[in-house]
């Protein structure tokens, strides 16, 4: 009988215990849930659910701040695959007559004396997904998307066929495990879930769609790395790029740089 007058909400000692344990549950489910998803400054949450969601840990659809909404979903609209492109040497011609309206900025030969990415000797993927990432506005730029607006699927392919036929005029033959080759692009930091740059950014790695770096400009490969970690750019497949930089400091973007600049 006892028991069952102090467990009881006639008690008002029990029921106000109750009660407040149940408020303290709920601001803390609140806050937990709902008020340090939204506050993050990373997060782009839209609605409540969508809060909770990310809290406890389900999947949400990939969004980037900087693009419109139809770009949001998925950061590139080219389907990257290990035999996606085929060049022949009729591409390769007609790509030589579309690149004279490139050489002001990429070069003649396509290396760029004006600090613009190096074409020359890009794997031709490479080349064909960022011309089809400007187009669709997966990678912005106002320098570029109005000269490819004019360009089909077939002129990026023949374009991207004659810059891959190309020879690059400087790469360096310096191992990536030489010892003055900076350790992000040997080994990469596991702790900080960095993979080695080497794994994938070398003459070496055949990987579709990702380019070479050894020679580009330091400025231009500064502001790319910064572009990814600070979400100005996001036409990086399954984020790979992105997830690579987030941790890393300027001093080490600048390292980076500087290291595939001297190439």
């Amino acid at each position: 009988m006892s028991d069952e007058r102090i467990f009881s909400l006639r008690n008002r000692w029990f029921a106000g215990s109750v009660g407040a344990i149940l408020v303290i549950a709920l601001v803390a489910a609140f806050i937990g849930l709902v008020w340090l998803p939204k506050a993050h400054e990373r997060n782009v949450m839209q609605s409540m659910w969508e809060a909770i969601c990310s809290a406890v840990g389900a999947p949400a659809p990939f969004r980037a701040a900087g693009l419109p909404a139809e770009q949001q979903k998925y950061p590139s609209s080219v389907i990257v695959n290990a035999h996606m492109m085929e060049v022949g040497e009729a591409s390769v011609g007609r790509g030589a007559t579309l690149a004279m309206a490139c050489t002001m900025c990429h070069g003649a030969r396509g290396t760029s004396p004006a600090g613009t990415p190096h074409l020359a000797g890009q794997p031709a993927s490479a080349t064909y997904k960022q011309l089809r990432d400007f187009l669709s506005g997966h990678r912005p730029s106002a320098i570029m998307q109005p000269l490819v607006a004019e360009l089909d699927d077939q002129d990026m392919r023949d374009l991207s066929a004659y810059y891959a036929s190309l020879e690059r005029e400087r790469i360096a033959d310096i191992a990536p495990s030489a010892s003055g080759t900076p350790r992000l692009v040997r080994n990469g930091d596991p702790m900080r879930s960095v993979g080695a740059c080497s794994s994938c950014h070398s003459p070496h790695a055949v990987r579709p769609a990702t380019p070479v770096l050894e020679g580009l400009s330091e400025a231009y490969l500064s502001d790319q790395m910064l572009a990814f970690r600070d979400g100005r750019r996001a036409n990086d497949i399954n984020g790979q790029m992105r997830n690579a930089v987030r941790n890393l400091n300027d001093a080490e973007i600048a390292e980076l740089a500087r290291y595939y600049a001297g190439r």
